[in-house]
Order: C-alpha cells, then structure tokens, then sequence
C-alpha cells in the first residue's frame, strides 16, 4: 500500500494534470482559500475524479516517469563519479572480454539465491555475446556466513592468484554448506589449492580493506541487495535474465 505522503504527491499531479499543467502552484493552494472556496474546489474535484477515474491512472504514469528519470540521471552521476573504482580498481577479477567495449560490474554476496540464478544467466549473455568485459565485486551483506565467504573467496586470491579466485568463487557460488574452516579446508583441498595458507589469510588488513572498499562503494551507488549489476552508464538492482540484459548492453553499446 502506497505511504500517505506518495498518495498525497500523487493527487497534487492529479490535480494538475486536471486543471492543466500550466497553472501556478499558488491557484491551488488550498492555504489560500477560504472555507467556502476550498469546500467548492473540493467538491469540484471530486466530481470531476470520479467522473474521469483514468486521471488519477495518468498522473500517477506522469508522476512514475519523472522519479524514473531522476534516479536514472542519478545514477548516471553516481557511476561516472566512482568510475574508477568501479571498473578498474586493479584488485577485482575481471572476466569475459577484458577488452570489451561494453563493462558489467557485478555485485554479489555467495548466500543470495538470487546471485545463484544469475550465474547461468550472466555465462549465457557472456558466450553469446564476445565483447562484454565482466568485473566481480565481493559485497557480503547477508551475515556472518556471507563475511566468511567473501573472506575465503578474496584471500584465495591474494595466496593463489586469479584463476584459483575464481574457481572458488565459482564453488562458493554452487556450496550448500555452511562456510565453516572443515568446510572451507575441504573445499580448498578439493580444488586442490594451499587450504592452510587461504585460511590463514582471510583475517589479513588487505582482505577486510578490500571488502570495506567495496561495501563503501555500494553504499555510495546506493546498493542495498545483491546481486546488482552496472551495466555502463545503467543500475541494475536486481535479478535479470541473459535476454533482458542484453537489450541493456546493445542500448548501451548504441550510446557510445
């Protein structure tokens, strides 16, 4: 159900888009008006609303586009202004083309089930199309087990290098488990990778450096649930299929 405040907003574009775009803010001000009036313009209102319903269907579309436009022109700004570290913070794994000519950044947390979907999802729109640069960003936001795991996944790659990285991360990706050390020794010992050494360093500053970069990055993009995606100069909050985002990656590609 809509707050008071969204269906009060939503009636003054109601109210407008009835009388005309054109009128000054002042002729309705209700404030302004004495009793009389205000009970006049009231029941005009209403009897012109009930008698036109579909109004109140074109204010709210009119109101909806106009949010979707300002956060779109927002979120434009927020990308350009963390460019960087977004796209080349030299630390993250970069996949697909690296040299493609259209970046997804990928937010992702090993405990979202809706980050599990997506891998499927993101393989087939990277096979089908060959010029997509993909980066990983850790961003566990789901609790302890989620820490740990985005723990294990970054310290993989500080002991063993990127491709070890993302075998893990993969295996993560797939784990059912919880990421307990027998658990997550298995797991290393079966990619057949140094378990001591990548259990050692998950504690280490550069491990917790990283994930607060990135945890402050999203906060900064406004992310708030994973998996999230930047797909160029686009937000992407949420779970898409491989065909919807590539109508998003050729929009882009067409932008420029």
């Amino acid at each position: 159900m809509k707050s008071k405040t969204k269906i009060f907003r939503t009636l003054r574009v109601a109210l407008v888009a009835v009388f005309g775009f054109a009128l000054p803010a002042a002729a309705i001000d209700l404030s302004k008006m004495s009793d009389p009036e205000r009970a006049a313009f009231g029941d005009a209102v209403r009897a012109y609303l009930i008698e036109n319903p579909e109004v109140i269907i074109e204010a709210i579309e009119v109101l909806e586009g106009r949010q979707a436009e300002a956060e779109s022109r927002a979120d434009i700004e927020m990308i350009a202004a963390n460019a960087d570290e977004l796209f080349n913070d030299g630390v993250s794994w970069v996949g697909g083309n690296p040299d493609g000519d259209v970046t997804i950044v990928e937010f992702i947390d090993y405990r979202c089930g809706y980050c599990r979907r997506a891998v499927p999802e993101v393989a087939k729109l990277l096979s089908n199309d060959q010029n997509v640069r993909f980066v990983i960003k850790e961003f566990p936001i789901l609790g302890e087990a989620s820490l740990q795991s985005a723990r294990f996944a970054v310290s993989t790659r500080l002991v063993a290098g990127m491709d070890a990285y993302k075998k893990v991360h993969d295996a993560l990706l797939d784990f059912s488990g919880e990421p307990t050390e027998v658990n997550l020794r298995r797991l290393a010992e079966g990619l057949q990778l140094d378990a001591e050494a990548i259990l050692a360093g998950m504690d280490a500053p550069a491990v917790t450096q990283e994930l607060q970069r990135n945890r402050s990055l999203g906060q900064r993009l406004n992310i708030s649930g994973t998996p999230s995606f930047v797909v160029g100069t686009e937000m992407l909050r949420g779970f898409l299929p491989a065909d919807q985002m590539a109508i998003i990656v050729a929009e882009q590609r067409d932008q420029g």
